[in-house]
């Protein structure tokens, strides 16, 4: 969660501070030589989803500081549907073939954070309770 986390953060960051270098690691084209046309609102939209990212990271990282075990569960289905909705968003031709990573990035932390639950879970369950203490 830590790492997720802080990995949203710092590309939240670089969306604020960097906008095209963020633009280009998701597959989008670049801005043509001449710049953004009149009502291209790109930039707009990446600086909120940036602040949304930074926002998120930090979620991310003082729920994992905290242990905050029912935070991690929450995340599980939304990361999936995000995963499913960026994937369809690819396969519809709404994104670039590029954003692709972006989907297989949530899928795969919510499976990690499934699995990392369940593991959790399980050993709970093998240790006594007396030696948890």
């Amino acid at each position: 969660m830590s790492i997720f986390g802080l990995l949203a953060a710092v590309m939240g960051i670089v969306g604020l501070i960097a906008p095209d270098v963020l633009i280009k690691t998701m597959g989008f084209a670049a801005a043509p030589d001449g710049g953004r046309g009149e009502g291209d609102h790109t930039v707009v939209f990446l600086t909120a989803s940036s602040m949304a990212a930074l926002n998120m990271g930090v979620y991310y990282v003082l729920a994992a500081a905290s242990d905050w075990t029912a935070f991690f569960r929450w995340t599980v289905p939304f990361r999936l549907l995000t995963c499913t909705v960026f994937t369809l968003a690819v396969l519809g031709d709404r994104a670039p073939a590029g954003f692709i990573g972006v989907g297989l990035w949530e899928g795969a932390g919510a499976v990690a954070t499934f699995l990392a639950l369940r593991a959790d879970r399980r050993r709970a369950a093998r240790t006594p309770a007396s030696a948890a203490v």
